[in-house]
């Protein structure tokens, strides 16, 4: 498991790393969005990500 790990968070960084290089304007703007949310909705994200991903990585293994 810990094989994997350094190489999906090198993959995250990546994927993050690919939306303000290629769209800038795209990525401040969803910042900006994300920062006035409360903490509930900011919670709510965060778990809605953990469950998408949870989700993908069940569909490729």
């Amino acid at each position: 498991m810990f094989d994997n790990l350094l190489p999906a968070l090198a993959l995250m960084l990546v994927l993050e790393g690919a939306l303000p290089l290629l769209l800038p304007k795209v990525w401040r703007d969803t910042f900006a969005r994300l920062i006035s949310f409360n903490d509930g909705q900011l919670r709510f994200m965060g778990l809605l990500s953990i469950v998408v991903g949870l989700i993908g990585l069940l569909l490729v293994s």
